[in-house]
């Protein structure tokens, strides 16, 4: 089960504390943050969540700071959040992959669904990864024969194709193919196929 936590950074502590008791309230594991630089000292590419982040902050502002978790690959969505609402800026925060922005004082409904949302999103990311993990440990049992005979497979190639292109008989081609279905834990090349797209899913 992954475990979710909504980070909050805002250098106003009246901010900080409302949001983490509303949060708080609907069960949701909070951590607050008074600097950007606070945040990315403790996330990684691991982490699970969202991010409620100012965008106006002392040191690093929230736009640099989305840049930054950007170049370090962490994807937990952010929540842009701002007292001061300018469009051009939503719109930058949106293009460079913000999942939303939001005007100071939110109210909690609104804040809720906006967050809970992001959290199912981040929630779907992180099992995906795991799927794609799961499915590249599988893949990486097979030896290089075996990769060449499954890449055949997925091309339709029957036996007999497969046994001419790669200089084999027809019975050595079968006997790989069941020792893929083996370790691949698959029952047929519908299977392998579906496993082979998880594994390279982005």
């Amino acid at each position: 089960m992954i475990k979710s936590t909504v980070f909050v950074v805002d250098d106003d502590e009246a901010v900080r504390r409302s949001l983490g008791e509303i949060l708080s309230a609907e069960g949701l594991a909070v951590r607050t943050f008074d600097t950007a630089e606070a945040l990315l000292n403790t996330c990684d590419t691991d982490s699970a969540g969202c991010i409620l982040l100012d965008i106006r902050l002392p040191g690093l502002d929230g736009m640099e700071t989305q840049s930054i978790l950007n170049e370090r690959g962490i994807e937990m969505p952010i929540i842009f959040l701002t007292g001061h609402g300018e469009v051009q800026m939503s719109v930058r925060a949106m293009k460079a992959g913000a999942y939303d922005f939001l005007q100071k004082p939110i109210p909690a409904d609104i804040l809720l669904g906006r967050v809970n949302n992001a959290l199912s999103l981040d929630r779907r990311r992180h099992e995906k990864r795991a799927e794609q993990a799961a499915a590249r440990e599988l893949l990486a049992r097979l030896t290089a024969r075996e990769q060449e005979v499954l890449n055949h497979l997925l091309q339709g190639a029957s036996s007999k194709e497969i046994a001419k292109a790669l200089d084999l008989s027809p019975r050595t081609v079968d006997v790989h193919r069941q020792n893929i279905l083996i370790k691949c834990r698959a029952s047929n090349l519908l299977e392998l196929s579906e496993l082979h797209r998880r594994s390279s899913v982005s």
